[in-house]
């Protein structure tokens, strides 16, 4: 139908109308579509009157830069804490938008906000302008775009999050290898992980919480649902390239680089990947303190131009205030195109330098150049990406190729390392270091005896197999420490060489190399303790002597001197154990017998301090030697391998694994030890089995005794011998009781479900069971077991998957035995002998018995209320857990359904047709079906189905 429109202004009217509709139609798809690519960064505040609840943030989105497309002021930003900059209150955008593309403008956002508690915040940008026509989302136009970043609010902490210093928005050729690294750099020094996520979308908030979710139908860029058929290409990786093989899209969760091997179809891709940064703390597990979230977008085209190749250097370390050695790069094109080389990093564009000098072909060539300082130091390496990108003919893609360099910068060695000795102590002194960083702090490291180390140019601090152990901590801006051994002093007699190294503070922490040695050699022999042996085993009258050797000098202690010695129970008492036992000022008197022990059960341990008495305004010296256990055996026969194992401790300062340990043994309580074996013991203990001889085998019935002889050294080049007895250890090896064998008397189940008609009717409380047991003795675990029982134990579990537990005792002359009075035949049994001297055998056979499947329904009952044969139940039923039934009348109609009682007990009650005003089922012929869950081990079910008649 077509109408004229004469009148002018009801054409102008309506022109207007079109024009309004026109606009509002063209509005979302022309102002809807410009958000591409963005992050936002995050930083405490570190002003004069610094706020820890303030934090200071930059966002930079990336919007299209085509025709017709929206432009973006002033944002709206969600702080994570229930408040927001919306509306008149946006955040405005830092200056004009920057033309960074011919399609792409670079905005830049500031805005600051102060929290009013400690915690954790996610701090959200969110707009429903996203591009459109993004292949790997539904509907991207309508797709809302949301960017984060989550921080920690902390009295305690200071950070700057990641600057990801490589804009989101890249290129990509189809059937070519895609490389993205988004070049991040943290200030602090933090540990960064990267994690691929798919990109968020969320509703605008009513308020100022935004629930985000991930955006719909978003697949990864290799995802063959997306169509194309993605296949891998020849790649040299990482990860290499496996031809033909499924696309790959991954990001390496250490330096962030992004790999697609490779594209396969035209057209423009957003991913989204989050920066996870951890903060070191020394002794513990780092600690997650923030993220950010990039969404980036990927244009992929097709083109015959091919990737360039670039070459970096081998990762290295290079110590603070040294220039980075070999900091050339070089790049090659397989089209013979010119190369552009960048370089992303920390450090640049200063204080380090990147200069290309040749573009090529048919070698690009460029040189980095950086010279870290003492602020550079951290324990995670500084990342350097280098990027070559080739400047194809007009019309054909750039496309490019980049690689991580790890530059890790290590702190120099403290110089001039010197070591002095003063009386029984060490002066260490160096020079300044150079390197004075803020809460850095000086470790210093003692061994006895040189080491020869020669650190690697990144080997920081000192290997375990050095044996060094930390002695000390000072600042970073001391030169000087005193090395007293804990105010003991050092032992004389001995060398002790030191080295030192500086740990570095959090966030970035570090370590410098390690110095040089020092060593500091004390003349003469501080006493020492040489034995600790016990004279007679006694729970009473106990005796261990305790034997020392004399000073070789006493430089450096005055009279008067003399010994304190110092006793404690036990294997390793602590310190505030000990009490003193004697004292003498005469230094020839180096032996103390200890009398009044309990040698029979305790382990003894001394220590010794010589001493001089301190004199008015002077400190009194004092060298430890010690502490010394006595040697401590205990035994454990074995009855079944006719043998008795022995085991043996000490803790002492000499060596006892240089020469061996000799076992006395006697047969009962009286006669003459005599030596049966030498073991050679470790540092702390030995152990022997004793088996007899071939000759002379040990008996059972008969009791043994045994002590140890250890030999110990403190120079196994010297002729010492430094022997120590243990207490005396009995051990009676009494005979093991034959193990029984046990029979349980079966139930034929085949012959009582072949007479089920003959048998008794069941009672309404069920079967009452008896189980019958009986046994004998065995020869087993050795012919000469005991057979003088004189009690049996049974044991009993309703399963075979219940523990046994004890049911009963039986004397030693009864071998039957009647379980009596069972609601369940089922159950496990096993018994074991008790012999004469309380023995206990092993366990018989396990035997179980099972319950039979046994059920019956009548074919008749009366349901008349005269108390018999009122009820459809079973005639015959061995232990039902459950039974389901159903009732039909002859014309297949259900008329009754129960699982409520095992035993049925229907009364002839129905529904239907069948039932009468009273809710009884006429008298007549009717079937069952009768589903059993038997109460056997197997819980078996089974199936039952006949016919009753009902009689009135």
């Amino acid at each position: 139908m077509s109408i004229l429109l004469r009148n002018r202004s009801l054409r102008l009217w309506l022109a207007g109308l079109f024009m309004l509709a026109s606009w509002l139609l063209l509005g979302p798809a022309a102002y809807a579509t410009h958000l591409r690519a963005g992050d936002i960064q995050a930083k405490t505040d570190t002003t004069a009157a610094r706020n820890p609840r303030r934090i200071f943030f930059k966002m930079v989105l990336y919007t299209s830069a085509e025709p017709n497309t929206a432009d973006e002021p002033s944002v709206n930003i969600y702080f994570g804490d229930n408040t927001c900059a919306t509306g008149a209150n946006a955040v405005p955008r830092f200056g004009n938008r920057q033309r960074i593309s011919p399609d792409t403008y670079r905005n830049v956002y500031y805005f600051e906000h102060t929290y009013n508690s400690p915690g954790t915040y996610e701090v959200i940008y969110l707009n429903n302008f996203r591009v459109s026509g993004v292949i790997n989302m539904f509907n991207s136009i309508g797709t809302p775009f949301k960017i984060s970043t989550r921080i920690t609010i902390d009295p305690f902490l200071q950070n700057t999050s990641p600057v990801l210093q490589a804009a989101p928005i890249d290129r990509a050729a189809v059937r070519q290898v895609f490389l993205h690294n988004p070049a991040a750099f943290d200030a602090d020094g933090d540990s960064l992980v990267y994690e691929l996520r798919p990109s968020q979308q969320a509703p605008t908030p009513p308020a100022c919480t935004v629930v985000a979710t991930d955006v719909a139908g978003f697949r990864y860029p290799n995802d063959p649902a997306l169509g194309g058929n993605p296949r891998q290409v020849a790649y040299v990786g990482p990860p290499v390239g496996v031809p033909d093989d499924p696309a790959i899209f991954v990001q390496n969760p250490r330096t962030g680089q992004i790999t697609w091997n490779s594209p396969a179809l035209q057209g423009v891709y957003n991913i989204a990947f989050v920066v996870k940064e951890y903060r070191r703390i020394p002794g513990a597990k780092a600690r997650l303190i923030g993220e950010v979230v990039r969404d980036m977008q990927i244009f992929v085209q097709a083109t015959t131009n091919q990737r360039p190749t670039i070459v970096v250097p081998a990762d290295i370390c290079v110590v603070a205030n040294t220039p980075v050695p070999n900091g050339v790069v070089t790049a090659t094109d397989p089209d013979n195109n010119p190369i552009l080389l960048e370089a992303f990093g920390g450090m640049l564009p200063r204080p380090a330098s990147f200069t290309q000098t040749s573009q090529g072909p048919p070698t690009a060539r460029g040189v980095f150049q950086w010279t870290p300082t003492c602020a550079d130091i951290r324990q995670e390496p500084h990342q350097v990406l280098f990027k070559a990108t080739d400047v194809p003919v007009a019309g054909q893609v750039p496309l490019i190729d980049q690689r991580v360099w790890n530059i890790t910068v290590v702190g120099p060695a403290p110089q001039n390392l010197r070591a002095a000795l003063q009386g029984s102590t060490t002066r260490l002194d160096w020079d300044s270091y150079s390197c004075p960083n803020p809460g850095a702090q000086m470790l210093i490291f003692r061994r006895e005896n040189s080491y020869s180390y020669t650190p690697g140019p990144c080997q920081t601090g000192l290997p375990a197999e050095a044996g060094y152990v930390q002695v000390g901590t000072v600042g970073v801006g001391s030169r000087t420490f005193l090395d007293d051994n804990n105010g003991k002093g050092l032992d004389r007699g001995k060398t002790y060489c030191y080295r030192i190294y500086v740990q570095f503070a959090s966030p970035g922490l570090g370590a410098s190399i390690a110095s040089n040695e020092a060593c500091v050699t004390l003349s003469g022999r501080s006493a020492r303790l040489t034995n600790v042996t016990v004279d007679r085993t006694d729970a009473a009258n106990g005796q261990i002597t305790v034997r020392w050797t004399k000073p070789t000098s006493t430089a450096g202690f005055g009279p008067s001197r003399g010994y304190r010695l110092f006793r404690a129970t036990g294997l390793n008492p602590a310190a505030t154990a000990f009490t003193q036992v004697y004292t003498s000022t005469n230094l020839d008197d180096t032996t103390f017998v200890n009398t009044g022990l309990n040698t029979t059960t305790n382990t003894y341990t001394y220590r010794l301090d010589f001493y001089n008495v301190a004199v008015t305004g002077a400190a009194e010296a004092v060298e430890v030697a010690g502490p010394a256990s006595s040697v401590r055996v205990t035994g454990t026969p074995n009855p079944t391998a006719n043998s008795i194992a022995l085991a043996w401790t000490y803790q002492v300062p000499w060596d006892n694994t240089k020469r061996p340990t000799t076992i006395y043994r006697r047969e009962n309580t009286t006669g003459a030890f005599r030596p049966i074996a030498k073991v050679t013991g470790t540092a702390t203990g030995g152990t022997y089995v004793d088996q007899g001889t071939v000759g002379g085998p040990l008996v059972k019935g008969r009791t043994y005794c045994y002590y140890v002889k250890t030999n110990g050294t403190y120079d196994a080049t010297r002729p010492d011998s430094l022997i120590n007895l243990s207490q005396e250890q009995c051990v009676s090896l009494l005979t093991i009781p034959c193990t029984p064998v046990l029979t349980l008397k079966p139930t034929n189940c085949d012959s009582l479900a072949s007479r089920l008609f003959d048998l008794p009717v069941t009672p309404l409380g069920g079967q009452v069971y008896t189980n019958s047991l009986s046994w004998t003795l065995s020869n087993l675990p050795t012919a000469d077991c005991s057979r003088d029982i004189v009690s049996y134990i049974i044991l009993y579990a309703a399963t075979d998957a219940d523990p046994l537990q004890e049911l009963t005792r039986v004397p030693g002359t009864q071998t039957t035995y009647l379980h009596q009075g069972l609601t369940s035949a089922q159950g496990c049994y096993a018994v074991q002998a008790v012999d004469a001297n309380g023995a206990v055998s092993a366990l018989s056979n396990k035997e179980c018995k099972d319950n039979c499947l046994l059920f019956l329904l009548p074919n008749i009952f009366t349901p008349n209320g005269d108390g018999k044969n009122d009820t459809f139940r079973p005639k015959v039923f061995s232990p039902i857990e459950r039974t389901a039934v159903k009732i039909f009348n002859r014309w297949g109609v259900k008329i009754y359904e129960s699982d409520k009682d095992p035993l049925i007990n229907w009364t002839g009650g129905g529904t239907g047709s069948e039932g009468n005003s009273a809710g009884r089922v006429s008298d007549g012929m009717y079937f069952y079906q009768a589903e059993v869950e038997f109460k056997d081990a197997n819980r078996t079910k089974r199936t039952f189905k006949g016919w009753v008649q009902i009689n009135r």
